[in-house]
């Protein structure tokens, strides 16, 4: 029986597990098991975070929000009148995403600043004046906070999932369910209003790491002021928006693969919550939800920012999630950008070990991505080109035969087709030097058996092979080590049948 709980040490399962039950619902239903495969056989995909900070230049998307003076945070919120990405072109980010390999993107349709990049009908009715005369005062107010109130107005998420589906790409809705700007969300999951409460109860409202950060001291010794509780009606209020919107995502664009939940809204919300999980599978039923803020009612977890060391002990798909950068969204510092081996030794690790990588990056003001990043990626493209066939729509090794490890050692990695016809030896790093040096390649603890059929992909020749033991050798000829040397320096992929 398959085990499709995410790992209770998991770090947003953390968060929920004291009020987000283990067992989910007996009437719920989770996405289907062709959605899980789909799920599972997509391998590679971009992460896309793109919001106000982005016209900032701000590391760390949102965050940096919570450390702003009073008047930084007035101006930010602002911000939105400014956004105009002259050269968006959602055709031509996907036909860059598939050039270059990936599967699925994912972009931030809300992050926890509250901007909308989707035309939402859902309205803010509350929002915090940060330098009213006398200090920070909430004041009613009535627009949508989105991408169709700037100067921009078109609609970015409606643009990109019709792209994607023309471009044969999964997409991914990234949703955060704090809203920073909304004043109804206060105080739950480190919005920057915090209240009494969170002081007396921090951790019902998910704001246990925020108290012991910098606003936590100058709340608790009286340096930033604390906010009314919210009323029922503002309660109320919040969650109908929460859930508005999130259905808007799953009604108005098409079939959505992958909704990308993130942060939560503690345990006063979580009924509300999880009716509002029930009624989005009404309409999506093999949608795949990120687990964070709902935990096993999810479909899916992320690892985020490394990559597994071991195998999964549970059967729930999950993907890592990795900036290119220093941060998910948009990096304008060449030199730290990370490269195409660390790109590629992550994947062929992520996807050895049962999972995806989704590597995270970020257009800037104007709408388009970092030449150091359109490098490295084109170039991790090139060898998916040579290689992907042991890539994509593959299965792990490990737990197929108790004898046949998921990798040997650092450099070595294993996948297998889906019919368990053909499996691939990844080399990298030292191991794929030796090869390209003509160095005999030796596999231990493979399954012997007669008439196997090695060859190196990129290199149309059927290589020698012999069995010492347990351990299959692989040999390469003078023509196989010259073509072995063109291909990629990187990392090299045997097939054997």
């Amino acid at each position: 029986m398959q085990d499709y709980h995410a790992p209770d040490n998991e770090g947003h399962m953390l968060q929920v597990k004291a009020y987000v039950e283990h067992e989910p619902d007996p009437v719920y239903a989770h996405a289907s098991e062709a959605a899980r495969q789909a799920f599972l056989d997509m391998k590679y995909g971009v992460r896309i975070h793109w919001g106000l900070y982005t016209l900032w230049r701000l590391r760390n998307e949102s965050w940096p929000f919570l450390r702003m003076s009073l008047k930084r945070r007035q101006a930010y919120q602002q911000l939105y009148r400014q956004f105009t990405p002259r050269h968006f072109d959602a055709d031509e980010w996907m036909a860059f995403f598939r050039r270059v390999g990936f599967k699925c993107f994912a972009i931030t349709t809300k992050h926890h600043e509250g901007f909308s990049l989707f035309d939402t009908k859902t309205r803010v009715q509350s929002r915090v004046n940060w330098t009213a005369p006398g200090g920070p005062q909430i004041e009613d107010c009535d627009l949508a906070y989105s991408v169709t109130e700037t100067p921009f107005q078109r609609d970015i998420i409606a643009e990109l999932c019709e792209a994607a589906r023309r471009y044969g790409i999964k997409t991914d809705l990234y949703f955060s369910h704090p809203d920073w700007y909304d004043a109804d969300f206060r105080p739950y999951s480190f919005h920057p209003l915090q209240t009494p409460r969170t002081l007396d109860v921090p951790e019902d409202y998910g704001t246990e790491g925020y108290f012991q950060s910098l606003q936590g001291h100058l709340a608790r010794n009286g340096k930033i002021p604390l906010f009314p509780e919210p009323t029922p009606e503002e309660t109320q209020r919040m969650l109908l928006r929460h859930r508005q919107q999130l259905l808007e995502l799953l009604s108005n664009y098409g079939k959505i693969d992958m909704l990308c939940l993130d942060m939560w809204l503690g345990k006063p919300a979580w009924p509300e919550l999880r009716a509002t999980v029930k009624l989005l599978r009404q309409v999506q039923p093999d949608v795949m939800l990120r687990i964070r803020g709902i935990g096993n009612y999810g479909d899916y977890y992320t690892p985020e920012g490394f990559v597994p060391q071991e195998m999964a002990e549970t059967d729930m798909p999950w993907m890592v999630i990795y900036p290119l950068g220093r941060t998910f969204s948009y990096e304008p510092v060449e030199r730290y950008h990370k490269n195409a081996e660390w790109v590629i030794r992550n994947l062929v690790q992520c996807v050895a070990a049962g999972g995806n990588f989704m590597v995270g990056i970020g257009p800037d003001a104007d709408g388009w991505f970092h030449p150091r990043a359109i490098y490295v990626l084109e170039e991790v493209g090139a060898w998916l080109r040579v290689n992907g066939e042991a890539v994509y729509e593959t299965r792990p090794m490990g737990g197929v035969s108790p004898h046949f490890p998921w990798r040997q050692g650092s450099d070595l990695f294993f996948t297998r087709s889906k019919d368990g016809n053909r499996v691939y030896t990844f080399c990298v790093g030292a191991a794929w030097k030796d090869v390209r040096l003509g160095r005999p390649l030796r596999l231990d603890s493979f399954p012997p058996g007669a008439g196997l059929r090695v060859s190196l992909l990129g290199v149309d020749l059927e290589l020698p092979w012999r069995q010492e033991g347990e351990s299959l050798v692989i040999d390469l000829p003078a023509q196989a080590k010259a073509l072995a040397r063109r291909l990629s320096p990187i990392a090299g992929v045997f097939r054997i049948i």
